[in-house]
């Protein structure tokens, strides 16, 4: 049995990039910064280590909600992970990325528009686990 699913939640690290496919299919890239918190062996102190995340919206949806996020915006996005492999100027390139099911706004639009405000919503900080690459015994 496999399953892909991925659940993310992170600030948009540059202004939605709304396009389409040849078919005329809307298509709404996001970068979404995801801290990945772990502790600093030499100075035993909790860091925050960025992830950046590429993730796609297809279809009618991803037009709708583009005008709705900025680069910052909080978000919480469902998913799948897809990767892609490609060839450019004789370089073989490849990405993985989320493939957007659900996304939530956490945060308020810009407080100069006020209509169709997104309501701020609180996601519980994920527990802190003590499991380090040294207590693994392989």
């Amino acid at each position: 049995m496999s399953i892909n699913r991925v659940l993310i939640s992170g600030n948009l690290t540059r202004d939605p990039e709304l396009r389409a496919t040849a078919t005329g299919m809307p298509v709404l890239g996001l970068g979404v910064a995801v801290n990945d918190r772990r502790k600093n062996q030499s100075t035993g102190e909790w860091e925050d280590y960025p992830n950046f995340i590429d993730c796609t919206m297809f279809g009618s949806r991803a037009e709708s909600i583009s005008g709705f996020l900025s680069k910052g915006s909080k978000v919480a996005i469902e998913g799948k992970l897809r990767w892609s492999q490609w060839e450019r100027d004789g370089q073989k390139r490849s990405k993985l990325e989320v493939i957007i099911d659900e996304i939530e706004f956490l945060s308020a639009r810009d407080s100069s528009s006020q209509s169709h405000q997104a309501k701020e919503v609180e996601i519980p900080p994920a527990p802190e686990i003590t499991v380090y690459d040294e207590d693994i015994p392989f």
